[in-house]
Parts: C-alpha cells; structure tokens; sequence
C-alpha cells in the first residue's frame, strides 16, 4: 500500500491523518520522529516546549504501530505544562515545581493515550496560569513567540500550546487550561480555534490548580473538526474528580457543518466600541454578517454585570483560590528544596521567595489578603455574590438566545515592549471579555475570523452549560 507523502500529512485534518494511520498509509514510528524533529527546530525559535518528551513519545509510537485502533491513534499532541504526565516533569511553568514528575497521568491525558494519541512534550505558560500574555513564565523558563511575530506574544496562559497549534505543520492538537480565558485567548493571538468546555465537562484530575471553581482542561487546534474529535475522547464522568458532571458526552463531531439557519445568536455590545481595535471589530461584525449569510439570527444585546464586574470578580475569587492551593508548594513533598536551616516558616518562605516569580507572589498575597478574618466578607463573600448575579445575567440572556458572539480579546497581539510598560491592573484587563463565561463555568469557543497587519484575530462563541455542540456547529460555519 502505497505510503502518505508528507505534504499529503501537513494538509490533512486529524480525521484524515487518523485514517491513514488505521489503513497502514502512515508508520507511526517513522512520522513522530520527524514530528519530533520539528519540534526540536520550532522551539530554538519560539520556545513552546517546556519539555520535549523525545524518549517516551517514540516509545508510545511503537506500541501504537502495532495496535492502530484508536481513534486518535498516532496523532502527535501536546500537553500544557499545568498538566500531569507521567514520567515527564510536569512544573506549571514554575520553579517551585523544578524537578516534580508524576508518577501518574491526569485523566485527560490518561484518555488521550487510550485513543492512541502521541504525547510530544509539555508547553510553555504562565506559571501557574497567572497572565494573559505568556510572559509571567516562572524563575528559569523562557518566554513563548507569537508564530506570526516574534517580538509580540502569542497569548496566555496556555500560550505556548496555541503557537504550537498553529506553527506544526503536521496534524497536532494541543491541549490547553483555562481559568479566566486562557483557552480562547492564546487561541486568538495565534490564529487558531480554541475550546474551552463547560465547568464540569472535563476531569481536572491531575491538574496543578490555580482556581478549583475555575479551571477547565480543552483542546486547541487548526480546525472545528479537529477540536471536536479531540473533545469527545475528554469529555466525561470521572469518578476521581467529584466536579465532573454526569452529563451525556455528544458525539461532537456531528455538529460540524450542521445546518445553522433559525439559530439565534445575540452581539454582545460591550465588546464593541471605546478600547477596542477598529480592525477586530470590522472582522467580527464581517463574521457575524457570514452567520447572518448563513441564516443565523443575529441581534444586538447588552450583557452589563459580566463585562462591567467580571474582571473585579475575578481578581477576589481566583487569587484567593491559588493562595490556597499553593500553599502546599512549600518545599518539603516535591519540587524545589532547600538546605533546611533555621524554623519551619523561615524555611518555607526562603524556598517560596526564591521560586516564585513575581506575578504568583503578587496573587498569593492579593488572595491571602481578601481571605482574611476582617476582610472576608468585604471582599471574597461578596465577589461570590457577584458571581451568582453574572451566571444568572447570562442564564436571563440564553432563554432567548443559542450562543453569543464578541471580539475574544479587543486588541492585536501586542509587542512585549508594550507589556513591559504595562501596570498588573492594565494587563488583567486583557482577560475583560473573557471571564464572564469562565466564571459562570460556561463553554466558549474562539474562531479565526481575519487579520489586520499580519495578526490574527478572533470572534468568541459563547453557549449555555454542556451546549459545546451549539459552538461547534456555529464556528464550522464561519470555516
């Protein structure tokens, strides 16, 4: 049978490439060398790699040579730093965390595998997920490159698993986490599609936490397609985890290019207007006119408390979670140590000053802070209390509506330069379109729409709980 060519590869979607390796059109072995090979050169240029998992990747290749039933099987992928992978370190882009290799797999990952998919490595971050730009990296790690320019960012946190996604050139799917945006947001500064799912919809067992009631594992790849048969192989009950939801898994697949006509789509208003880039928003209404040409229903609504109070709300409940669970990060059970001299708490925090990079020690005391005895009930109680009137903005709005549309982020991929200058308060508001739906645990998906001087630029798609379906369907129609 006569062998796949290599430019055959380079432009075929996951379900082709997949195909090809069940009909023995492609050997597994031979093609994640040369995947890995690209790597290799890739990262001397943009650093996307924390870890390039050379020996286990070939290994996992060899077994899947010889049973090629998956339905990922021998699909190269790339897993976000925050995430365990047995046998490989596993740091959430962190010093602190120098040297931790799982003995297990997280069940996303662990899932994967089973489908036949090949893990290549671990992707670059901000550590711990703390930044919307990738350049909050942790003491030692080198900051990722947009693949369209390398002197701007490719986007956060996940910002090294979305440069990858669009700069391999073979069939890849990168996985990514998101907690206030970090899916969809690397997703639009590198021109691909992001999916961040539903709170629930996939096990965050063996995920290095930031914010538990936030953090959320998808895939990111070049197309629909290729996200949504990723997402069928994550999504699921996980009886390790007790927020995974018991929620039906769809056949996501099915969704792409399903009729869209009489779908209602509402235009977020708030996106649009003073602090948005002209360019991104002439692409997203051209996008949304695409829809309308497609026999969507589109109309204009206002979604105030999410846009107005979602990035304050954020700020309270997310860094009072990650002071809580970083608190174990202490240098006694993993990762880094020290000579231990001196008590306990002098020890720890001579080990948590040393390995901690400036932005995780500005959010541990900006948590710590807000969740003290005094300050509780003025500061975090009441950021829940907000929460609950976002998510309940948001249910008002889909008994109407199907999904939402905006600009996933209001500016081009900005020079690192210009984010050097900018102030903490200035940078968190990057996530400002993207934390209403992360802190109502909604699924939201960010499609390629255009580009104004050689820079990407996204649409978001938002929908109701466990409607993943609805996205898919919606963003295979702006393809």
């Amino acid at each position: 049978m006569a062998r796949k060519s290599t430019t055959e590869q380079k432009n075929a979607s996951v379900a082709e490439f997949v195909k090809a390796v069940h009909d023995g059109q492609i050997d597994v072995v031979e093609h994640t060398h040369r995947v890995l090979e690209e790597c290799k050169i890739v990262n001397k240029e943009y650093c996307y790699f924390n870890v390039i998992a050379e020996e286990s990747a070939i290994a996992q290749a060899k077994l899947i040579a010889k049973n090629k039933k998956g339905i990922l099987a021998g699909l190269p992928m790339s897993i976000k730093d925050s995430i365990c992978v047995k046998g490989i370190e596993s740091t959430a882009g962190s010093a602190i965390l120098k040297g931790y290799v799982p003995p297990f797999d997280a069940t996303c990952v662990e899932r994967l595998r089973k489908a036949g998919a090949i893990i290549l490595g671990k992707t670059s971050q901000d550590e711990f997920g703390f930044g919307g730009f990738s350049t909050n990296v942790g003491v030692g790690f080198t900051i990722p490159k947009n693949p369209f320019d390398k002197l701007r960012s490719c986007g956060g946190s996940s910002g090294g698993a979305a440069g990858l996604a669009q700069k391999l050139t073979v069939p890849h799917v990168a996985l990514g986490e998101s907690t206030g945006g970090s899916i969809v947001n690397p997703a639009s500064f590198c021109g691909v599609v992001g999916l961040c799912p539903t709170y629930g919809r996939v096990s965050r067992y063996g995920l290095i936490d930031y914010g538990s009631s936030l953090d959320k594992v998808g895939p990111i790849g070049k197309t629909v397609a290729d996200v949504a048969v990723t997402l069928k192989v994550l999504a699921g009950f996980d009886e390790k985890e007790s927020t995974t939801a018991t929620v039906a898994v769809d056949d996501y697949s099915k969704f792409v290019g399903k009729d869209v006509k009489s779908l209602n789509v509402g235009i977020v208003k708030e996106g649009f207007g003073e602090g948005t880039d002209p360019a991104v928003e002439r692409s997203v209404w051209a996008a949304i006119k695409r829809l309308e040409s497609a026999g969507v229903n589109c109309k204009e609504i206002s979604l105030k408390i999410p846009i107005e109070y979602g990035i304050p709300t954020y700020y309270i409940i997310a860094p009072s979670e990650a002071s809580t669970n970083l608190a174990k990060l202490c240098g006694l059970r993993y990762g880094a140590e020290e000579k231990i001299e001196g008590d306990f708490n002098s020890y720890f925090s001579q080990v948590r000053a040393r390995h901690f990079g400036k932005e995780a020690k500005r959010r541990i005391l900006l948590g710590t802070f807000t969740r003290m005895a005094g300050y509780r009930d003025a500061y975090y109680v009441k950021a829940t209390k907000v929460r609950r009137l976002i998510i309940d903005d948001y249910k008002k709005v889909f008994k109407k509506f199907d999904a939402l549309i905006s600009p996933t982020v209001a500016i081009l991929p900005p020079r690192f330069d210009e984010i050097a200058k900018l102030t903490p308060a200035q940078s968190y508001m990057i996530d400002a379109l993207t934390v209403g739906p992360n802190l109502a645990g909604l699924p939201h998906l960010n499609m390629p729409v255009g580009a104004s001087r050689g820079l990407p630029i996204g649409a978001m798609l938002t929908a109701d709980h466990f409607n993943e379906g609805k996205l898919l369907q919606l963003g295979a129609a702006l393809e």
